[in-house]
């Protein structure tokens, strides 16, 4: 179970340091084997890969002429990418990857129990702000009785 909210930053290569306390599971799930692709929000989502594949499995058994559908597959299984942990617990960011999601410099990595989104800094804390003055406006119908 992937949680917490990281401010990391990317080194010169374009890589992600992943923090310590989520390598070994990062290892069990997948033996390092991830995968990092685009979400229609600008950020990144990265997957240990077992966890990927039936996610990119019901992408892809959706209908290729809804408009909708179509542009969820290109983006996420269009923008796939299968990386690795190296030895150091790094994840190389392609720059097409980095590009998408305005990754420069410092970086969030949110866990997000199954996996991870990877945000630029500021496009979180923007998205954040436009939450947090949404009130409680931001909690989907379904969750109306929900408490904490």
């Amino acid at each position: 179970m992937f949680r917490g909210a990281t401010a990391l930053s990317l080194d010169a290569k374009g890589r992600l340091a992943v923090p310590a306390r989520h390598r070994d599971a990062l290892h069990l799930q997948g033996g390092g084997r991830l995968v990092l692709t685009a979400h229609p929000h600008r950020c990144l989502l990265l997957y240990p890969q077992p966890e990927w594949e039936p996610i990119q499995q019901k992408i892809m058994s959706l209908p290729s002429f809804d408009k909708q559908a179509s542009l969820l597959q290109r983006l996420l299984v269009g923008f796939a990418e299968d990386v690795e942990m190296d030895g150091a617990g790094r994840v190389l960011i392609s720059p097409v990857l980095r590009a998408f999601a305005g990754l420069e410099k410092q970086v969030m990595l949110v866990g997000q129990g199954s996996h991870f989104e990877v945000w630029s800094e500021a496009n979180w804390h923007a998205q954040l702000e436009e939450a947090l003055a949404q009130g409680d406006r931001v909690l989907p119908p379904d969750l109306g009785n929900f408490s904490l």
